[in-house]
């Protein structure tokens, strides 16, 4: 089934979607299930008194969002690839519900940005702790390197001197940061404080961008089915022209009706002249 243009180009800008999105959702998927069976973390959801707290929160919600990203990229890169509608519309499904969710998280994530901000600065010190205290995990590491440059600040003290987690903080940028940088839970109550219509824009750029993945998704659905219905509409125009215009046979019998003479042309040899049958009249009919 061809494409036009514009089928080709949504073919192509959703195959390079869905792979962005499997790199994010394997991301999230591996570090939270790092974080759930690792041997520094595991104990914390063994802990019945910890199963509310914002570590165990933000580690199931790393699962489950990554496990659904990388269902929504299944069925999205089959459909794509394979030209198949059936798994573009569950795709487009799949897509609706994550958007959807993403911008109502962004929303109230607005509304309640201190109680948001006091969480995530729980999750974070909590990691910190874990890395300390456990022998310095390379993941838990990893992370804190993350969050440390995209913050650009260093631990929960902020003094690069006596900070027991140093090697994870950026670079200064100039000599008082060398004596004194911003703490991250400072930071991270600063951002959700002055920033918040910043961070909800980005969850709502999220959701934009879910959406126009989701209208790729279906022009290239609708094109499937002008393509396939122009396929089937020329296989029964060629097929009723056959009908049509029906070919005569190589050998085929060549005669008129009664009583005029039959004339016979399925003769085998091309140098054969016909052989004409008279009929008989009702005269010479034998009786029995």
């Amino acid at each position: 089934m061809a494409l036009d243009g514009c089928g080709l180009v949504c073919k192509y800008t959703l195959i390079i979607f869905n792979l962005i999105f499997a790199l994010v959702g394997f991301a999230f998927l591996g570090l939270g299930l790092w974080l759930r069976f690792s041997d520094g973390t595991r104990g914390i959801f063994e802990i019945e008194a910890l199963n509310s707290s914002a570590f165990v929160m933000a580690v199931t919600v790393l699962i489950a969002l990554g496990s659904v990203m990388l269902i929504v990229v299944v069925f999205g890169d089959y459909g794509a690839c394979n030209q198949k509608r059936c798994a573009l519309q569950v795709f487009s499904v799949l897509l609706t519900i994550l958007a959807v969710a993403v911008v109502a998280v962004g929303v109230v994530g607005y509304s309640n940005k201190d109680a948001v901000g006091e969480n995530i600065v729980e999750f974070y010190v909590s990691m910190y702790t874990l890395y300390v205290t456990g022998g310095g995990d390379p993941v838990i590491g990893a992370t804190l390197t993350f969050i440390h440059s995209m913050l650009h600040c260093c631990g929960v003290t902020g003094v690069p001197l006596v900070e027991l987690a140093k090697h994870t903080c950026p670079a200064p940028d100039g000599f008082f940061e060398r004596i004194k940088m911003d703490s991250c839970p400072g930071v991270i109550l600063s951002v959700f404080d002055s920033k918040s219509q910043l961070v909800m824009g980005i969850f709502v750029g999220t959701g934009a961008l879910l959406f126009t993945a989701l209208v790729c998704s279906t022009i290239l659905s609708r094109k499937l089915r002008l393509s396939n219905s122009s396929s089937q509409y020329l296989v029964l125009t060629q097929s009723t022209s056959v009908l049509a215009n029906p070919q005569p046979s190589q050998h085929g019998f060549v005669s008129t009706s009664y009583p005029y003479p039959v004339v016979s042309t399925s003769y085998p040899y091309p140098d054969q002249e016909p052989v004409i049958f008279t009929p008989l009249s009702a005269a010479n009919i034998p009786l029995a």
